[in-house]
């Protein structure tokens, strides 16, 4: 079953008097598989913004359809199942990141020990444990990002909708999220990806659709729509002597050196060098921290495998009470016959001894007055 399916799905706006003014999305078909990390591309008022709307239930569209989880989008049966990272992150100033996670597992009616082993693993996961006591107003807009991201992963989602989700972070920050959305997709999730930061989209996604008007221009995989099918790039180790021969040899056989240079880092590449430099010198810094990895409870609980793994390395191990026999083999020590004494010991005096007499009590009983009982006693009775 493919996680979003839309058929033809069109939005026109309308004026007060019902004319049409802005086709917004034109007859887009569409289909977004499981496990699919998809990149939607386009420049402003391409149609992309209101194309998530439908898919989230919060416009109607003009005409077609649009399926998600094989459901209509208003449909509330799926809406646990979706986590989306708006553009914009809208989040209560007041609140610290703890109790903002906290908050949004509330809405997803997760129990407090859940929301609590969840919030850890996030805060922990976006580089924000030093910062986390902080009101969310105080956040630095790459920080506010990071936070929104965390909001959107609480209730492990199996389809996750990010707009613009490296907007305002620093290169380690976009680093982290791009590493982020890959392992998810590993994971198993569907994640739908909008962003105007084309390297980033071309880092991370599986296949790439690009809208312009409203409307489908291209679709496919990064490789099938970058690459160059009528020229050929060879790279190989410097050696100047190969190097003349292949330059004499391209000119022989009638073909054109275009250009020649050294390959290069990224500015990205270079930048994470650096800085994992400073890092591995253990130099201080007050800002987001460097992680790597998702959160365990993503992509699935955990708990019961972490459990079992737990208790599989516990039995490679002699205990504490295990000594090894002659041929090296941990066996059972004997029970330490001091212990068992004292133990018995203690039972047999707790056998014998007597339970207590009840003690009296000790305010004073007080006797009824008799005076009293003959008057209310004979207080019905015919004077003589």
């Amino acid at each position: 079953m493919k996680v979003i399916e839309c058929i033809a799905l069109t939005k026109v706006f309308q004026d007060f008097w019902g004319r049409d003014r802005v086709r917004a999305v034109d007859k887009l078909d569409l289909d977004i598989n499981p496990g699919e990390v998809f990149g939607l591309l386009g420049p402003n008022g391409s149609g992309k913004s209101t194309t998530i709307k439908m898919l989230l239930g919060l416009l109607y569209p003009t005409s077609g359809s649009a399926r998600v989880f094989g459901k209509q989008p208003t449909d509330t049966a799926i809406k646990s199942r979706i986590g989306f990272m708006p553009e914009e992150s809208y989040l209560y100033r007041f609140l610290n990141a703890r109790e903002t996670l906290d908050y949004y597992g509330r809405l997803f009616k997760l129990d407090r020990h859940e929301r609590r082993r969840r919030t850890e693993q996030l805060i922990d996961m976006i580089g924000l444990k030093r910062a986390a006591n902080r009101p969310v107003g105080t956040y630095s807009k790459g920080m506010a990002r990071r936070i929104g991201l965390a909001q959107a992963l609480v209730n492990d989602p199996d389809f996750l909708i990010l707009d613009e989700p490296t907007t305002g972070l620093d290169p380690i920050g976009t680093r982290q999220i791009k590493d982020v959305i890959r392992i998810l997709g590993d994971r198993g999730k569907t994640v739908l990806l909008c962003s105007h930061l084309l390297a980033d989209v071309e880092d991370v996604c599986d296949r790439v659709a690009i809208m312009y008007g409203g409307k489908l221009q291209k679709l496919g995989t990064c490789e099938e729509l970058l690459t160059q099918n009528d020229e050929t790039q060879i790279t190989f180790r410097k050696n100047e002597k190969l190097l003349s021969r292949v330059r004499e040899a391209i000119g022989q056989n009638g073909g054109e050196i275009i250009s020649e240079s050294h390959p290069t880092l990224r500015l990205e590449e270079l930048f994470l060098r650096v800085v994992g430099q400073a890092q591995r010198d253990q130099l201080e810094t007050s800002g987001a921290e460097s992680t790597v990895g998702v959160s365990a409870f993503l992509g699935g609980d955990h708990r019961g495998v972490d459990l079992v793994s737990s208790l599989v390395e516990a039995g490679k191990k002699p205990a504490p009470g295990l000594a090894a026999d002659a041929a090296g083999t941990a066996a059972p020590a004997g029970p330490k016959t001091d212990v068992l004494e004292k133990l018995t010991a203690k039972a047999d005096d707790v056998a014998k001894t007597k339970p207590e007499e009840p003690k009296p009590s000790p305010i004073p009983s007080r006797q009824p007055n008799k005076a009293v009982l003959d008057r209310l006693m004979g207080g019905g009775e015919d004077k003589p």
